[in-house]
Formats: C-alpha cells, sequence, structure tokens
C-alpha cells in the first residue's frame, strides 16, 4: 500500500488547502489523491524540504516535478474514473502517474529518456505503486497496443497536440496537454464524441518542451493545434 501516514502529512494537507483547493480545484477525490501521494519520495534527495511548495522542482536531465496546483488541475480535467486507462506522456519522477493510480487509474507512463524512466520507477515502487507500467518510448507515437485510452496527459509542451493520440483516445476519452510555444502554452482538454473532438482552454502554462516525432524535436506538421 502506498505511504500514506509520514512525518510530511501536515505539509501535504496546507498544500492541498492553501495552494489546490483555494486556487479553484473542487473534484474531492483529486483533492483526496494529492493528500495521500507522498510527494517527498518522488524529488531528488535534498528537496524533500521543498517537496510541498507552489513551484515546480529539477528532477534532473532538463526535467522537472510540476508544481502541485498544475498537477491538481491536469488530474481534475483528465476526470479519471475507477479502471479508466490513462496514457501519460512524460514519466518526469513519477508523481503525476502515483496520483493517477491513486484515482484508481490504470496508468501506462512513457518516458523518452531512460534515465528518467529508471528515476520515476524507482519512486513509484519506493511510494508502493505496483500499477504503474513505465515505457521507454517516444510518448508522441502513443502506445498503440494499449489503446484506446480513457484519458492521455501529456506533460510536457507541445507545438500542437500529436494526431496519434488523438487517434489512440476512446470514445468518451479526454486528454489534457500544454500546447504552444517553447516559452509559454495554453493548457488545453480535447474530448472524442461520436468521432468529433472539442476543445477547451484552461489558461496560460510553462512547461520543459516535449520532444519526438510529433514534438517538438521532429515537428512534421501532424497534429492538432
Amino acid at each position: 500500500m502506498p505511504v500514506t501516514h509520514d512525518p510530511w502529512e501536515k505539509e501535504r494537507e496546507a498544500m492541498v488547502e492553501h495552494q489546490i483547493a483555494a486556487r479553484g480545484i473542487a473534484d474531492r477525490r483529486v483533492l483526496d489523491a494529492m493528500r495521500k501521494v507522498p510527494r517527498h519520495l518522488f524529488v531528488p534527495a535534498g528537496y524533500e524540504s521543498a517537496a510541498y511548495r507552489d513551484f515546480p522542482l529539477p528532477i534532473g536531465h532538463g526535467q522537472t516535478i510540476s508544481q502541485p496546483y498544475i498537477v491538481a488541475l491536469m488530474t481534475e480535467l483528465l476526470a479519471v474514473s475507477p479502471g479508466d486507462r490513462v496514457l501519460e506522456v512524460g514519466a518526469g519522477s513519477g508523481y503525476q502517474a502515483a496520483v493517477l493510480a491513486t484515482l484508481g487509474a490504470e496508468v501506462i507512463s512513457m518516458e523518452r529518456i531512460p534515465e528518467v524512466a529508471r528515476i520515476a520507477e524507482g519512486n513509484l515502487r519506493r511510494a508502493g505503486y505496483t500499477g504503474v507500467r513505465v515505457v521507454v518510448g517516444d510518448g508522441t507515437r502513443g502506445y498503440p497496443s494499449a489503446a484506446p485510452y480513457q484519458g492521455i496527459i501529456i506533460t510536457a509542451a507541445a507545438p500542437a497536440v500529436p494526431e496519434p493520440l488523438v487517434d489512440q483516445l476512446a470514445e468518451g476519452g479526454r486528454l489534457v496537454a500544454p500546447v504552444g510555444g517553447r516559452d509559454l502554452q495554453e493548457l488545453v482538454r480535447l474530448e472524442k464524441r461520436g468521432g468529433k473532438v472539442t476543445r477547451t482552454s484552461h489558461g496560460g502554462v510553462v512547461f520543459v518542451p516535449l520532444l519526438g516525432e510529433f514534438g517538438w524535436e521532429g515537428r512534421t506538421g501532424n497534429g492538432m493545434a
């Protein structure tokens, strides 16, 4: 079972109250999940005292763990139900996957950097999460063998939503991603209904760039702007 009681419990509760609920996150399941996941186990050694503060933290290899509010917002927008299969593009430290798993999702987390994938796997194992599968590969192509997905979450900045990910979204499925330029993006939510995709916008954000065939590194123009 994941760790639920530790010396950081009060800091976690304060994080949820002041950084997340106070900013409008209202889904009780999301708030409870953020209370349960031991964020300090998903940051590098020496950063534990900053784990519950209101900013992102570096995790090495040019990657970051998003600030708690952004994790909560993206999770709420994804609207995960128990048993949903979720594809995460960008494993990072494993924290976002742990939150989704706490909500009962079956999570496949793709990471292009092998060293970062190993960090995520180690953090998830240390925190007691066994239901997350970390896969090394180009997440912009998705993971067709396990599709379709009820939820897809992209945790890096995309120039456009990769078309393969839209194709792998289930009927009624949701996709949440930061989309825009390298320096500033817009958080968007896509929903597929009747074969059509609707899009809503949820404010400005800043993420590290999404690299891959359908990301910045190999941009082909095949994507939903």
